[in-house]
């Protein structure tokens, strides 16, 4: 296949055309038939993802107006009728009391499976690097290990092999919003979250089947019941292309926006026939408060990201939220990731510990049927507090949490989160978004900074609080004000020491320089980018 080599759809007419097929696997993955499959994808789908992506930013403008979510009332029907119930959970997917999440690479895939974990949420968004490479490679590795045919030997001679028990795996497509330039359709990029989806399900879907399981998914980004209901219509469409049994297919939705939070018993409904229950986002959900708040005021300002926790109140108005709507209609409601990693020092390991079963007992004892981590050395930790209040029993959707009542009040009240901005905030957040810039521009979706394990949420957050701050004047704990020049001037001081790190490499100073362009770009100009992964992809990913 050559690199610019179009591929024939069934009328003969040459409309699909794959611009880097020269990636590993690329012979593998993008045949001829699983092209002509996402290329019928786009051609029935893509039209009605660009409509909705206008709505998200119409939507905005009304925000940034001064309008305020609520509770949808064309759709309170939906919400009063306590008759329906989503359908039951797929073959895999009734215990999920400890998931880990991670790309797709082949050592961390191998591991993943092996980890412990009920459920691999194999992570082809915040985790992934979208170099045309790592879109190819994920899909190469995910159908192997479909097929419990992964295995790796390093350079070095070290030998991964799958254990004899392993993880269900859950696909995470990438969002909406992004597209694959790599891949066109009648001149046009592909739409990611398709290519993503297509790919996975055409080439493993008859595979999980004869082996017990299913193509299941994680949806992410998703704002509002509409995009849901698009999610829907190509589940249905592509069963029946691929003769799937319909309602074959179950997809887990992340709801890390706020304003999917108020509409999540209607994404529910819409996906009732394939749902397999929400789970709860953390970095993205404070991430899309900014992003849609952004030039609302200070109520709107939150604290360093170190003081924005699971309970701070907005986050727990939500969150419960999350639980009561998904145990009301008979679906798993799944807790945030833990970024914790561990380390080389035992007391900072111990700390690491506690502070993840004490955050995992609490989403427990909320109600929670289980919760992910992004290390397996934490999957035990996990499993041992869940265990500890399932017991044998392997959820516990019949939890109905009819204590819980949350207005839409109550989820918008970031004022209420306690904490200030601090020098050592800006300074974090200007580190840890430089950091893992550099590392995402160099192919790493998921990368370890400072005791965490990083994605792409995290540099969001990041950068979007910087940009906040300067824009609000927000004061310091000192008395100072967050200005342009205090942030130039840490990024000046914190690309020195990333400089300092890189010494001779070449290669990696230059990719240093270009974060440090990027970074200063998204943060000290006037524009804020809906998404700091757009504008990169666009322009400097291969």
């Amino acid at each position: 296949m050559a690199g610019t080599e179009p591929a024939t759809s069934p009328s003969g007419t040459s409309t699909v055309r794959v611009t880097n097929s020269e990636v590993g696997g690329a012979r593998e993955i993008l045949t001829p038939e699983a092209l002509t499959f996402l290329a019928e994808l786009h051609r029935r789908f893509a039209s009605r993802r660009a409509e909705l992506l206008t709505e998200r930013h119409e939507r905005r403008r009304r925000l940034a107006d001064g309008e305020l979510p609520d509770l949808l009332p064309g759709t309170k029907r939906i919400r009063d009728d306590r008759t329906w119930r989503v359908a039951p959970p797929g073959p895999g997917l009734v215990d999920r009391r400890v998931e880990i999440t991670g790309p797709t690479d082949r050592k961390t895939a191998i591991n993943a499976l092996s980890s412990g974990a009920k459920v691999w949420l194999a992570d082809l968004e915040d985790a992934n690097t979208p170099h045309f490479a790592n879109v190819v490679d994920g899909q190469v590795n995910l159908h192997d290990a479909v097929r419990r045919t992964i295995s790796l030997t390093t350079p070095e001679g070290q030998r991964y092999t799958l254990g004899e028990e392993t993880a269900t795996i859950v696909v995470r497509p990438r969002g909406w919003h992004l597209v694959e330039k790599h891949l066109t359709v009648d001149g046009e990029p592909m739409v990611g979250a398709l290519v993503d989806f297509g790919l996975y399900l055409f080439h493993n879907a008859a595979e999980l089947v004869a082996r017990g399981s299913g193509p299941y998914f994680s949806l992410p980004k998703l704002e509002n019941h509409h995009e849901a209901r698009l999610w829907h219509d190509v589940f249905a469409f592509a069963e029946e292309a691929l003769g799937v049994t319909h309602g074959t297919i179950r997809a887990t939705v992340l709801i890390e926006t706020i304003m999917a939070a108020f509409e999540m018993e209607e994404i529910l409904y819409e996906l009732r026939e394939y749902s397999a229950g929400l789970s709860a986002g953390r970095w993205d959900y404070v991430f899309s408060v900014i992003k849609k708040f952004r030039d609302s005021g200070p109520a709107f300002v939150l604290p360093d990201r170190a003081d924005v926790t699971m309970d701070a109140p907005f986050m727990r108005a939500y969150t419960e939220l999350l639980v009561r709507t998904c145990h009301r209609r008979g679906a798993h409601a799944i807790g945030g990731m833990s970024a914790l990693i561990p380390s080389e020092d035992p007391v900072r390991d111990a700390e690491a510990e506690e502070r993840v079963r004490a955050e995992k007992r609490r989403e427990a004892d909320a109600g929670f049927d289980g919760s992910s981590v992004a290390h397996p050395a934490m999957v035990g930790h996990v499993r041992e507090v869940f265990d500890g209040v399932l017991g044998a029993c392997p959820n516990q959707v019949w939890r109905a949490r009819e204590d819980v009542h949350v207005t839409a009040r109550q989820l918008l009240d970031v004022a209420s989160t306690p904490g200030g901005v601090t020098e050592a905030g800006v300074r974090t957040n200007v580190a840890v978004a430089l950091r893992y810039l550099e590392a995402w521009l160099g192919g790493r979706g998921a990368v370890a900074i400072l005791g965490l394990m990083e994605d792409a949420a995290t540099a969001e957050i990041s950068r979007s609080q910087l940009w906040q701050w300067i824009r609000s004047t927000t004061r310091l704990d000192d008395g100072r004000t967050v200005t342009g020049a205090l942030v130039r001037a840490i990024l000046e001081e914190e690309t020195a020491r990333l400089l300092a790190e890189a010494g001779d490499d070449v290669e990696r100073r230059a990719r240093i320089a270009e974060a440090t362009e990027l970074l200063a770009e998204v943060v000290l100009g006037e524009e804020f980018p809906t998404f700091l992964t757009v504008p990169a992809y666009a322009c400097r990913v291969r």
